[in-house]
């Protein structure tokens, strides 16, 4: 075959939403998703992921998904327009694999087109798996310990009281949030560590935002959202299109379906999180100091900006003599907003630091972000609506930059410190090399202003290449790094903590203090932000020592048994978010066991 035309994408059929999402005659809904074309094997097998259809309930392992010869759909429209059945598609695991695969996938495609270059996961292999019937629970998780995502099944009764069964690995925002987990755990791994409210929170809240967002630009799903409440018209009422209608309308339906059949694996927090009205103090509120809670409030933020632009951009299109829009209209504005979004919130990663992440920090990121690769902010006005709908919430950006645009990170300050040197560094092996970077922190330990006597690594170095709406190219290399601090508790006045006491802190047990950054070049080799949280920010440092003892985490340091069902801590995360069980500690939903990173080296960097 002719490389040179060889596909770069398949189509395949998936349910666009949930299989209690149905059309107007009462089929499922289904959509073609795109998605990386390559030679797959049964299971589905990629490169990137492995489908591995084993029940550990009943200890049998389902029949594979086999490839077309052509590379076609399997369950794709046949010559007669006939589609999927919905028996097909609630009793074929076949389809159940495929259903997966292509989510997954699609997911991880969307990760790395909003960052420009390949996304590695956490564990370090090529492959994830993924097990579309892993056991008979009503949960679904991702586990790094065995490199895999893992849905579950269960019975519950319909409307008519008659048993039925539930899979996991058929709602479309299931898939996508648990994908998004690993894709996460990938770029940031320290996210899960014990930190501040808003870290503990971050997860999940960024999870859902990927998940209702990945759906919510989904075609089919944003017509039958509107349709539903226009009656299917080709015209749609102009004066039902407001942020208020949008957010009462098809966000919320959207919102409140997903956690339909799904409320004991996922919870109703998309639906609570569309119900939450703007207050600049909710974030203080003892409720919101939950994690899943506050993760609420972070994907609420962003719900409020996708209504907003979208009501904005729609009262800019032309109306017929009755008021009414074309319905095409509104949805694809609808669907090219929602994609906006989410590659902006994606994007943000690379600019948000690599420890102690604070809603703060993600607002700066998320601004930062979009305006590297799209300086001109006129036809959207995205980072204005933002600014305004996380405002609303009292979150502000961290970031207190005087530049031309509010928010964004700004260029390192020199603050007496040194200059930067870069001419004992060579930047083409600084774009790939851990050790080269290293290097470059280790010549101006000085003017980043890292902390004396801590462990410092070099976690990734990252290059990458993203292209704006205008064909503009921006290149730039991530490199990320994190210094690890060891001591006694009696020494943190000494080194400028503020000791919480006591009674929070258990005296015969070391501590562990981390801070780290993420340096930002650009394709000159020339460092354009330094994303930090310090060792040597204090107050910083001295809030997470207080917040952890607050929640009982010295208390329960030891790692647990796991339990019974063997779940891993975002299976245990996931598990507390469905019951809206007791608060959840830190120390249980993050990797306690930080023994491996007591290293200590001396260097004679300066605050």
């Amino acid at each position: 075959m002719d490389n040179r035309h060889s596909p770069r994408t398949r189509k395949l059929t998936v349910v666009a939403q949930d299989p209690s999402v149905r059309k107007a005659d009462g089929s499922i809904l289904t959509a073609c998703v795109s998605v990386p074309y390559e030679d797959m094997g049964e299971g589905p097998t990629g490169y990137r992921v492995q489908v591995v259809d084993f029940d550990a309930s009943s200890n049998s392992l389902m029949k594979p998904w086999t490839p077309r010869d052509d590379g076609g759909d399997p369950f794709g429209p046949t010559a007669a327009g006939k589609t999927v059945t919905d028996a097909v598609i609630l009793g074929d695991p076949k389809f159940h694999q495929q259903n997966v695969y292509a989510i997954v996938m699609r997911t991880l495609a969307r990760f790395e087109l909003a960052l420009g270059r390949r996304v590695s996961w956490s564990f370090g292999g090529h492959q994830l798996k993924v097990a579309p019937h892993a056991f008979t629970d009503a949960n679904a998780f991702y586990s790094k310990e065995d490199e895999g995502l893992f849905f579950g099944y269960f019975a519950t009764p319909d409307a008519k009281g008659k048993a039925k069964t539930i899979f996991s690995c058929l709602s479309h925002d299931v898939v996508a949030h648990e994908t998004s987990h690993a894709l996460l755990d990938g770029l940031r791994e320290r996210y899960t560590d014990p930190s501040s409210p808003d870290q503990a929170a971050f997860h999940e809240g960024f999870s859902d935002i990927v998940a209702l967002l990945s759906v919510f630009s989904i075609k089919e799903v944003i017509e039958q959202l509107v349709h539903r409440d226009q009656g299917n018209k080709k015209r749609v009422a102009g004066d039902w299109l407001t942020a208020k209608g949008i957010a009462e309308g098809p966000l919320f339906a959207l919102a409140k379906e997903m956690g339909q059949e799904m409320a004991q694996v996922r919870g109703e927090a998309l639906r609570h999180s569309t119900e939450l009205q703007p207050r600049k103090g909710i974030l203080r509120e003892a409720e919101f100091m939950e994690p899943h809670r506050r993760g609420e409030v972070l994907v609420a933020a962003v719900l409020g900006a996708l209504t907003t632009i979208w009501a904005d951009r729609i009262s800019g299109l032309a109306k017929d003599a009755d008021g009414t829009l074309d319905v095409a209209r509104v949805v694809d504005e609808g669907r090219v907003i929602a994609d906006r979004l989410l590659t902006m919130c994606i994007r943000a990663l690379d600019y948000c630091p690599p420890v102690h992440l604070t809603f703060a920090d993600y607002l700066s990121a998320l601004l930062t972000a979009d305006r590297e690769v799209n300086p001109d902010d006129e036809r959207f006005h995205l980072r204005d609506h933002i600014r305004s709908s996380f405002g609303s919430f009292g979150i502000a950006p961290a970031s207190k930059y005087g530049g031309a645009e509010a928010g964004v990170w700004g260029e390192p300050v020199k603050e007496d410190h040194g200059d930067i040197i870069y001419d004992r560094t060579h930047f083409e092996p600084m774009q790939r090399d851990r050790d080269e970077v290293f290097r470059f922190i280790w010549e101006n330990r000085k003017a980043l202003r890292l902390r004396v006597g801590a462990f410092t690594r070099v976690q990734s170095v990252r290059p990458c290449v993203r292209i704006g709406e205008d064909g503009f190219t921006l290149r730039e290399t991530v490199a990320e790094y994190v210094q690890i601090l060891r001591l006694d508790p009696d020494e943190l006045a000494e080194l400028g903590y503020t000791d919480p006491g006591e009674k929070v802190l258990p005296r015969d047990r070391e501590l562990f203090m981390y801070g780290g950054g993420v340096l930002i070049f650009d394709e000159y080799g020339r460092l354009k932000f330094h994303v930090h949280n310090r060792l040597n920010n204090t107050t910083r440092q001295s809030e997470r020592l207080k917040y952890l003892g607050s929640i009982g985490y010295y208390e329960n340091l030891r790692p647990k048994r796991k339990s019974p069902a063997k779940l891993s801590p975002f299976g245990l995360l996931h598990l507390t978010r469905a019951l809206n069980g007791t608060r959840a500690r830190a120390g249980c939903e993050c990797h306690p066991g930080l023994e491996h990173h007591t290293h200590d080296l001396d260097d004679d960097g300066t605050e």
